[in-house]
């Protein structure tokens, strides 16, 4: 079993899927003209403007479930095991990554809400939604469903539950299976009342999180103000092979750079477009130029933070490709590679404090991301089971992924990590394919959104009026919701 399960994870995380990433994000950059750098202006003002709907959620509650899943494990415990991994140079990619990864972001989440649907009161979209209406292909979409409601609710949940077990062992010698009964009961608790009262919660939790966290890390740095060229000077040349030391390990700073800057950002995941396409907006543009810049704050922000606080202080191992053998030998061979490595470098200028401040930041992290997760399975539930009694199939759910996220507290993170990673790679595959052939709408979109703002309008889409085919919703233009109470 442990031999079929690695050589699952081998081929879906082999060079052409690295290739593709990067790629799609190239091509989308280029079709839309530098958006993420352009329209900056546009993303943070829209990320404030949407109002909630007796349908759909704010454009910032939107953002802040989308950020609930890109923040997470990966941007403490996947930072550093990129570092350990690809060496100091891996940083350097996962910023290209989500340079690149901006412009994909935008490209899905669009293509959520264009072919987003009114499901029972509430607005349901995702890949699934877009690869059907877009392809015109019931059996096409059904694959993403599926593969996404097996990531989601099944073998993703163990990831972040993980990380959170051992970040609360490490620091209060609290049992795993203990930290599992707790995060079991809270997530039952906040996923009983739906999207509202997931968007609640994230709204609340994610900035507090994220500001409080990039704080401390901007203490550290202003600690060791004296090292920040030296560590620049590391980061760019470990990610071209010029420094010796890491010379040898080009490749795999490449591959985990861009491996962990995926698993962070999501960008290409297909997970931010459900988010997307709860939000109540006027025009699809305006969500994705806001689903766009949450990868900024994503890994340009919180990813940094943590790389920043590993490399400022020295609190990291690099090995070898083959992970077998150190090559640099900063803390020792027997601190485990993940979230220790922030800890240690947090108690290493804060004495006392890194450890229970990084489990805390990681139960906020994390437990956020497993409340995405739910969200994302559950609008997947909706689609696979269209026009059915869902009583049964969202019981399941709810009970599978209370479970998944239990189980992770107590199981190894080296199979929490693979099975999370093969579970990521299934959506990545199936959401960039159905990309290559469905951008068209979101590019006209953005060019849509564009001429209107230049005319002074605040943008409206009409999907008759663009001759966008099964985009149901939009047709003969936006039709204003009754705000939220």
């Amino acid at each position: 079993m442990a031999d079929f399960i690695n050589t699952l994870y081998s081929w879906l995380w082999s060079t052409p899927m690295i290739v593709f990433c990067i790629a799609a994000g190239v091509i989308f950059t280029l079709m839309t003209k530098f958006a993420q750098v352009r329209l900056i202006r546009d993303m943070i003002k829209q990320m404030f403007k949407g109002k909630s709907s007796k349908s759909g959620i704010s454009s910032f509650q939107a953002l802040s479930i989308a950020l609930s899943g890109r923040v997470g494990t990966g941007n403490i415990a996947g930072v550093a095991t990129a570092i350990a991994y690809g060496g100091p140079g891996a940083v350097f990619w996962m910023w290209l990554i989500a340079f690149f990864g901006a412009a994909t972001a935008y490209v899905e989440s669009t293509l959520g809400q264009i072919y987003k649907e009114k499901v029972d009161g509430e607005y349901r979209g995702g890949p699934a939604y877009y690869i059907e209406k877009g392809l015109n292909r019931r059996w096409a979409g059904m694959i993403f469903g599926v593969a996404g409601l097996l990531a989601m609710a099944v073998l993703m949940p163990g990831v972040q539950s993980n990380a959170i077990s051992a970040g609360f062992d490490n620091a209060f010698s609290i049992s795993p299976w203990i930290t599992g009964i707790f995060l079991a009961v809270l997530l039952g608790v906040i996923i009983i009342g739906g999207v509202k009262r997931i968007a609640n919660v994230a709204q609340l939790v994610v900035p507090f999180m994220a500001l409080g966290y990039i704080l401390v890390a901007l203490v550290i740095i202003f600690m060791n103000i004296e090292a920040v060229p030296g560590v620049f000077k590391l980061i760019f040349t470990s990610a071209f092979g010029a420094d010796q030391l890491f010379g040898g390990i080009l490749g795999s700073a490449i591959a985990w750079g861009v491996k962990r800057g995926i698993y962070s950002n999501e960008a290409g995941q297909g997970t931010g477009p459900h988010a997307a396409s709860a939000a109540e907006v006027s025009h699809p543009a305006k969500q994705g130029l806001v689903q766009a810049f949450s990868i900024y704050i994503d890994t340009l922000l919180v990813c940094s933070a943590t790389a920043f606080m590993i490399l400022f202080t020295g609190s990291y191992n690099v090995y070898e490709s083959d992970q077998s053998t150190l090559i640099v030998n900063n803390i020792g061979d027997s601190v485990e590679v993940g979230t220790a490595y922030t800890q240690m470098a947090v108690d290493s200028q804060l004495p006392g404090f890194g450890s229970p401040f990084v489990a805390i930041a990681l139960f906020f992290f994390a437990f956020t991301t497993i409340m995405a997760y739910y969200y994302i399975a559950e609008s997947n539930v909706v689609y696979l089971f269209k026009g059915r009694n869902l009583k049964i199939p969202m019981m399941i759910l709810k009970i599978a992924m209370i479970a998944a996220t239990f189980y992770g507290t107590v199981r190894t993170s080296t199979l929490a990590w693979t099975l999370g990673d093969i579970g990521l790679g299934f959506m990545v595959w199936t959401n960039l394919i159905g990309l290559v052939f469905l951008y068209k709408p979101a590019i006209q979109a953005l060019k849509d959104y564009e001429e209107q703002k230049k005319q002074g309008l605040d943008p409206e889409y009409n999907s008759t009026k663009l001759g966008v085919k099964n985009a149901d919703f939009w047709e003969d233009g936006y039709k204003k919701e009754e705000e939220a109470v």
